[in-house]
C-alpha cells in the first residue's frame, strides 16, 4: 500500500482538480519536488518524472512565449506514466496544451491559489512526514522536562508502572507498550502512539487506564522527539554498571544513533526518580555541563598535587 496518493494532496491542501481525474490514486514515492523550467525549455535528459511537478509564474510565463507546436510537444513529454501530478500555483490559468496532454495519460492537473515558494515548503514538509522511514518498538515514551525518553526492557520489568509514576510527578505520556517511530531528518526520531491505544496505559493487576481521563489533557501529548533511551533490566550481581557516566552508549534506531542508559531494577530503587534525574542530567550535558567530566578532572588534579608533595 502506498503511503501517499495524489488524492491525499487534494484533501490536505484543498487543491482544485482541473483534469486527469482517473489518475488521482497514483502513488507518491518521493518527497522531492520538481520545478521543470529546463524541461519546458526543451532539456529532458535528466527529467525526474517520478516527482510532483510544480508550475509557477516563471515556468508558465516562459511557456506562453513558445510556438503552439512546441508547447504541445513539451507538455506531452512532461506528462509521463509515472508522474504523480502537476500542480499549478498562484491560481494561474492552465494552458490548454497541458490539459490535453494530461488527459491522454491520466496525469492529474491540480491548482492552488498559494504562492509557489510557500506551497512548495508546506508540501515538502507534508511529504517528508508521511514518507519518512518508520519502525515500531516495544516500550514506553514519556516527555520528561522536554526530553523525549524511550523506556525499554523485557516484559514485566516495570515500564508501564514507571511511566505511571512519572505522569503522577507531572510529566507527559506519549505512548505505552508500542511506540511508532519515524525518522523525520538525518538525526531526528519522532515517536507517537498507535491510534488504537493512544493515551492508554496498562497496569498489571489494575488493567487498562486512560491517562488523559484520570490526570487531564496536560498529562499526555500526541508525539515527541526521542532524545534518550533508558533500558530497564533486572539487577545482575555479576555485571559491572557504570558509576561515573563518562562514556555514552549508543543505540541505532532506523538510521539515527541515540544515547542509551542501562538502569538496573531491584526492590528499593525508585526507578521513576532515577529516570527523572537521568533526563535532567542529559539536558545539562547538552547545555555543556558534564558533572562526571568535571569530577574526573578535579580528581586528576588532586592526584597530581599529591604526587608533587
Amino acid at each position: 500500500m502506498p503511503k501517499v496518493k495524489t488524492v491525499d494532496l487534494i484533501d490536505e491542501f484543498q487543491l482544485e482538480l482541473i483534469s486527469g481525474e482517473e489518475g488521482i490514486n497514483r502513488p507518491i514515492t518521493v518527497s522531492d519536488l520538481s520545478r521543470p523550467g529546463l524541461e519546458i525549455a526543451g532539456y529532458f535528459d535528466y527529467y525526474p518524472a517520478d516527482r510532483i511537478q510544480i508550475l509557477g509564474m516563471t515556468e508558465l510565463t516562459f511557456f506562453s512565449r513558445l510556438s503552439p507546436e512546441v508547447r504541445a510537444g513539451r507538455m506531452e513529454r512532461l506528462c509521463s506514466d509515472i508522474t504523480p501530478c502537476i500542480i499549478v500555483t498562484r491560481g494561474i490559468d492552465i494552458p490548454q496544451e497541458l490539459i490535453v496532454a494530461a488527459e491522454k495519460v491520466s496525469v492529474p492537473v491540480l491548482r492552488t491559489s498559494m504562492k509557489t515558494t510557500r506551497f512548495s515548503s508546506r508540501l515538502t514538509n507534508f511529504l517528508e512526514s508521511k514518507l519518512a522511514p518508520t519502525t515500531a518498538v516495544h516500550g514506553v515514551l514519556v516527555d520528561i522536562y522536554g526530553v523525549g525518553v524511550l523506556i525499554t526492557g523485557k516484559s514485566g520489568v516495570g515500564k508501564s508502572e514507571t511511566a505511571l509514576e512519572l505522569v503522577k510527578r507531572g510529566h507527559r505520556l506519549v505512548a505505552d507498550d508500542c511506540v511508532e517511530i519515524r525518522q523525520e531528518d538525518d538525526d531526528t526520531l519522532v515517536g507517537n502512539s498507535p491510534e488504537l491505544i493512544e493515551h492508554l496505559l496498562e497496569i498489571r493487576g489494575v488493567g487498562i487506564i486512560n491517562v488523559m481521563t484520570l490526570f487531564g489533557a496536560g498529562a499526555v501529548r500526541s508525539h515527541k522527539k526521542i532524545s534518550l533511551v533508558i533500558n530497564l533490566e533486572l539487577w545482575d550481581q555479576q555485571k559491572n554498571y557504570d558509576r561515573l557516566g563518562l562514556e555514552e552508549e549508543k543505540i541505532r534506531i532506523i538510521d539515527t544513533n541515540i544515547t542509551r542508559m542501562n538502569i538496573p531494577v531491584r526492590p528499593g530503587r525508585n526507578i521513576a526518580v532515577i529516570i527523572e534525574v537521568a533526563a535532567m542530567n542529559f539536558r545539562l550535558k547538552r547545555m555543556g555541563v558534564n558533572t562526571a567530566q568535571q569530577f574526573t578532572e578535579k580528581l586528576n588534579e588532586a592526584i597530581e598535587e599529591n604526587k608533587h608533595e
